[in-house]
């Protein structure tokens, strides 16, 4: 069991779980087809009521053989990933016990988002409830980003937030970690606010801006379930970042990504 109370500080850690190879028309509705790389981010906040997943990326399995993991949909987006890039590998070399993570917050249930699922015995999982209930039947144009292997699995302990009703949810209650609704690349996806001892503030848009191109409103993402809804949504974000005077941290830009610090580095 997490210990309820510790003198783990509040730290953000930054990581990436490999790259995907696609096309530029995957991520920029419209763009050239031609070949594009993106990073894969995922995210721990230590915290003294219990460490804190966000995501995971890429599952370890496509580190070994993404065809057997994913199916056909690796010929879309191919990973480039090591397993010692997975998320149970990457906190062992931080000195992060499995026993110690109590959440996994996932902003939507996408193939490159669920690696951290089932692999915390004390973890409580939290998504949207729309999320979680269209991935196990999600529309024939979606069905390729779902793998099921990766979040069906017996003997987890779900926490389902639902949509509006629980908008702003601050996880513990201390302005740490606040979770937003932001609908439109997937129906029930979801953002994040981090707030951290020194003031500092990071959005984390993840895919409901996945480039600054999406955040800058100049594209429409080439994947997304609602373009209404991802473009109020990102002006939902900007509303937040704005007020909140937070940095923004969108999903998968190549160029930006870069600019942050990536563990065992942290920010606090």
């Amino acid at each position: 069991m997490v210990n309820e109370q510790t003198n783990t500080p509040i730290r953000l850690y930054m990581f990436q779980s490999g790259i995907l190879k696609c096309k530029k028309n995957n991520i920029h509705m419209n763009a050239d087809p031609i070949p594009y790389e993106i990073p894969v981010p995922w995210f721990l906040i230590t915290h003294p009521k219990g460490n804190v997943i966000i995501d995971g990326g890429n599952a370890v399995e496509v580190a070994h053989d993404p065809f057997k993991h994913w199916g056909e949909i690796a010929n879309v987006y191919w990973p480039v990933m090591k397993p010692e890039e997975g998320v149970e590998a990457a906190l062992q070399q931080i000195g992060i016990s499995k026993e110690s993570v109590r959440y996994v917050l996932q902003s939507h249930l996408h193939l490159d988002h669920t690696g951290a699922i089932g692999r915390f015995p004390s973890a409580i999982h939290v998504v949207q409830r729309n999320e979680y209930e269209y991935a196990f039947t999600p529309d024939w144009f979606a069905a390729g980003g779902y793998i099921r292997n990766d979040f069906d699995k017996p003997g987890l302990h779900w926490m389902f937030l639902d949509g509006k009703h629980t908008d702003d949810f601050d996880l513990y209650g201390d302005g740490t970690i606040r979770i937003f609704f932001t609908p439109g690349h997937s129906p029930g996806h979801q953002s994040f606010l981090i707030t951290l001892p020194s003031g500092q503030k990071f959005l984390l848009t993840v895919d409901a801006a996945y480039t600054l191109e999406h955040w800058n409103e100049k594209s429409l993402p080439g994947f997304l379930a609602s373009a209404v809804d991802t473009v109020r949504s990102v002006r939902k974000l900007h509303w937040i970042a704005e007020r909140e005077e937070a940095k923004e941290v969108t999903g998968h830009d190549p160029d930006a990504w870069s600019s942050f610090l990536k563990a065992p580095l942290y920010y606090e």
